[in-house]
This record gives C-alpha cells, sequence and structure tokens, in this order.
C-alpha cells in the first residue's frame, strides 16, 4: 500500500505558491503624463506600482522644463495620451490602446481648441 502523506504534504505546499505566480505576473502597471499648460512641456511615467508614485515620477520629470506642471492623465494597465492645440488648450484621456488612447486625447482637446495634435503618449503594462 502507498503512503500518500508525503505526496499530500507536497502538493499542499506547491498548490498554493502556484496561485502567487500567476497574481504576481497580473500585478497592475500604473503610468502617469504631467503637462505645463503655459509651455506644453511634459513629463510621463510607466510601469509603476502605484497611482502616486507614476504621478510624482511623471511631474518630477515635467518640473525640469516647466514650473507649472499638473498630472494630466493616469491610467492602469493602459495607455495614455495628451493633445494640445496651438492656442495651448490641451486635452487627456486613456484607452487599453496607444491610438485609442491618442484619438481620445484628441477629441478632449477639441473640447478646448482646434488643431489639436498629440504632443506626448505612453504606455504602461505591456500595452
Amino acid at each position: 500500500m502507498r503512503n500518500w502523506k508525503p505526496i499530500l504534504k507536497t502538493a499542499l505546499v506547491i498548490i498554493p505558491l502556484l496561485g502567487t505566480g500567476a497574481a504576481a505576473a497580473h500585478a497592475d502597471s500604473f503610468g502617469a503624463i504631467s503637462i505645463s499648460p503655459a509651455t506644453g512641456a511634459t513629463g510621463w511615467s510607466h510601469d509603476y506600482s502605484s497611482r502616486w508614485e507614476a504621478e510624482e515620477v511623471a511631474q518630477s520629470h515635467c518640473y525640469k522644463n516647466a514650473g507649472d506642471c499638473r498630472v494630466a492623465i493616469w491610467f492602469k494597465n493602459a495607455c495614455g495620451a495628451v493633445a494640445r492645440g496651438p492656442d495651448g488648450g490641451w486635452g487627456a484621456d486613456w484607452a487599453t490602446g496607444r491610438r485609442q488612447a491618442q484619438r481620445a486625447a484628441v477629441a478632449a482637446c477639441s473640447n478646448h481648441s482646434y488643431g489639436c495634435e498629440v504632443i506626448r503618449w505612453q504606455c504602461s503594462g505591456g500595452y
């Protein structure tokens, strides 16, 4: 007769570990884009473990070139984009793909300006 205790003990240790590997592989990934409304300078980040971290990094990069930076968009496991018009009006949005985020940002900018063009896009989490 076979003794199943060692096999059962091993299974009880290994099975829960399999779940943690899958969870770690699908951890959320945050990104952000900051903009200076006055100059159009941007800062960005991607693949951070928290929204706060992503926003802080984007802001610090933007502040290297301007003093009035603000977070335009943050995103999780997605893409973000910022568009700006020639008169300084801007808009930002996010989507699950780069092109969709760019189109959405141009549409958001068009509510405030004309001739809007994407000035920055970034994706996070393998998108």
